[in-house]
């Protein structure tokens, strides 16, 4: 197993990518931390990891307030014995779809940027001391193809993709001295709940159906497929392992072509 006796946390663990990455971890030998604000959508994937023969704790988590960020982290640390080697921050939020830049109110903006770059910024932050005095670790944000080119009428998801780029090249930089590897993995658009309403807001947004708006991104795909959750958590594997030892401070795109 390539995470053999190796501890990890997964931000936004509950649903869809997060749960995915949570137990491919697991299954090659992670034993995990699983945070959300919702811990109730995280006990049937904890009842995963357990069965899998790996140790799971549920900690309550908002990723964008420092107070609990922080206690988050320390009850990780006693729960791993003061080690953490892999950190992966999965929580993020959506924000207005099919709005152009005019209509997106200041609120929201500040809410997209606030919940997927802060909350980034912060596990990455009070993991890293950790990291930082063992000389080890693995960092592995979720970026999005949509912060490697334009997306249309999603200004503010965007600009937080784009941005987390920035903060996971520049924390790379910060701590390679250390040996801890820092990467992001870019998904397009992923078979979930989430791009479910996504698909139907934009058809109800443009007067079409859910099937033209599906179809139009497929199209838009050098593969003509979209992603599902498992080819996430199997790159998010890639970069937590030691296969990707001398990788830091990298974007791998998992979207079908979308961004080619």
């Amino acid at each position: 197993m390539r995470l053999a006796d190796k501890n990890a946390i997964v931000t936004g663990a509950a649903k869809g990518m997060g749960a995915a990455i949570t137990l491919t971890l697991a299954r090659e030998g992670a034993d995990i931390v699983l945070t959300a604000r919702d811990t109730a959508a995280l006990e049937p994937v904890a009842a995963e990891v357990r069965k899998l023969g790996r140790r799971a704790e549920i900690v309550a988590c908002d990723v964008v307030d420092d107070a609990s960020v922080k206690a988050m982290v320390e009850k990780a640390k006693a729960f791993f014995g003061n080690r953490i080697d892999i950190l992966v921050n999965v929580a993020g939020v959506t924000g207005p779809i099919e709005t152009p830049v005019w209509n997106i109110t200041a609120e929201d903006f500040s809410y997209v940027i606030e919940a997927n770059i802060r909350g980034t910024f912060l596990p990455i932050k009070y993991t890293l001391p950790s990291m930082v005095e063992r000389r080890s670790g693995k960092i592995v944000n979720i970026g999005g193809t949509s912060g490697l080119r334009g997306y249309r009428y999603r200004a503010a998801y965007s600009s937080s993709k784009w941005a987390v780029r920035g903060l996971t090249r520049t924390v790379a930089l910060d701590v390679g001295e250390y040996g801890i590897n820092v990467n992001v993995v870019c998904p397009g658009i992923v078979h979930t709940p989430r791009m479910e309403k996504l698909c139907h807001e934009k058809a109800r947004v443009r007067g079409t159906s859910y099937e033209e708006v599906y179809q139009e991104y497929v199209e838009d795909m050098a593969l003509r497929r979209v992603t599902e959750p498992q080819d996430v958590a199997n790159a998010v594997l890639f970069l937590a392992s030691e296969d990707s030892r001398n990788i830091t401070g990298q974007e791998l795109a998992v979207d079908g072509g979308w961004d080619v």
